[in-house]
């Protein structure tokens, strides 16, 4: 059997992460000053402080199409950047038929 760089040395000592933990606190760490004693670094988001902005219809298909090749695990380059205006210009209907397409692929 071959030894590990985890088995070296004489005063290897086996750390339980789950073992810091009392029974009644379920935090690793103690929070931080001023933080509250959960687990999200960054407070929810206020829907009142959201932009009242729309995105435009083809910018939202040129989005949904990067997505959609990045998910089916073809990265756009910058050079279909041309090629990808073209198609995001094209209606509604035939964006999400490419983008079903792409969808098979997986």
């Amino acid at each position: 059997m071959t030894a590990t760089a985890f088995e070296y040395g004489p005063n290897h000592v086996f750390v339980d992460p789950y073992a810091a933990r009392n029974g009644t606190d379920s935090t690793w760490w103690p929070p931080a000053a001023g933080q509250p004693e959960s687990d999200h670094l960054l407070a929810p988001p206020n829907p009142a402080d959201r932009l009242d902005i729309t995105i435009d219809p083809r910018d939202r298909r040129r989005l949904e199409l990067h997505a959609a090749l990045t998910a089916a695990g073809i990265p756009p380059r910058p050079e279909d950047h041309e090629a990808i205006e073209s198609l995001s210009a094209l209606s509604g209907s035939v964006n999400s038929t490419i983008q079903r397409w792409l969808q098979h692929t997986l």
